[in-house]
């Protein structure tokens, strides 16, 4: 057995214990797995998950980090519902889930196709290859996030890029005819996402291989852009502790595969 894949049969927090101890610090390791009472440290993830990935640019990281990330535990579309309501959990409030679009706090149990409700968004949206809500890439959950039903429809499957009009029903949102922009708290989320998709599937598991580009009006093609903006909004906005923990609960509880750019944002830059 691998030293990645002994680190991956063991608790994540088991992990983040031992290295605290060995730092010396005085922090416990937290008691639970919910939303908000942990992230996971660089330097275990670093020394096991990641460890063949370590020092490699370009195509080269990109195939390793493939690797690394397509060990995972693929859900069904109906147990999507549920994970949501856990790696989206609103940290002041347990029975709520922060929407990702409109930053709205609303309650678990109010989600379906209704409008004021919350539905399922696929951030790569699932034409552009053809995947629909397939297992697989229709059901990763690194890339499906809580979003209001009316904003969902709004957004569609238009490619990701700046400019358009303001959305009345979620300031800070805007689009146009070909292309969507989300608040500024949430495009390196997105951005991360969109390259998360590329890195995992690459068309060796009867899946397109999905890759991003830098334009719009990308159709059913397996492409998304636009890639010179979604690598500034990386750059702009770094990973928070919201999403490092998103990362962390899908990793633990659910799909058991990370997003390499939550822990490593500059691997951006070093593949595109």
């Amino acid at each position: 057995m691998s030293r990645r894949h002994s680190f991956y049969a063991r608790p994540l927090l088991a992990a983040v214990a031992a290295v605290t101890v060995l730092a010396g610090t005085a922090a416990a390791a937290p008691s639970d797995a919910s939303p908000g009472r942990y992230t996971a440290t660089s330097a275990a993830l670093d020394d096991t998950y990641y460890q063949d990935a370590l020092g490699k640019t370009g195509a080269e990281l990109k195939s390793a980090l493939n690797t690394i990330i397509s060990d995972q535990t693929k859900l069904s579309y109906s147990q999507v519902w549920d994970a949501l309501k856990a790696t989206d959990e609103d940290p002041a409030n347990s029975s709520n889930v922060i929407l990702l679009y409109t930053g709205r706090s609303q309650s678990k149990n109010d989600n379906g196709g209704s409008s004021g409700q919350w539905n399922r968004e696929h951030v790569w949206a699932k034409s552009h290859g053809d995947f629909g809500t397939a297992t697989g890439p229709g059901t990763d959950v690194h890339h499906l996030r809580p979003t209001d039903v009316k904003v969902n429809s709004t957004r569609g499957n238009k490619d990701f890029d700046n400019g358009g009009n303001e959305l009345s029903d979620a300031p800070g949102n805007f689009t146009d005819g070909d292309s969507f922009e989300p608040r500024d708290e949430v495009k390196g989320d997105v951005a991360r996402m969109i390259l998360y998709m590329a890195v995992r599937y690459e068309g060796n598991d009867s899946f397109a291989d999905l890759e991003p580009n830098d334009q719009v009006n990308n159709g059913s093609a397996p492409k998304m852009g636009r890639l010179s903006v979604l690598k500034q909004w990386s750059q702009e906005d770094p990973p928070d502790t919201f999403e490092k923990r998103r990362n962390d609960v899908i990793f633990e509880q659910f799909q058991h595969n990370r997003n390499p750019f939550i822990d490593h944002p500059e691997w951006v830059t070093a593949i595109w």
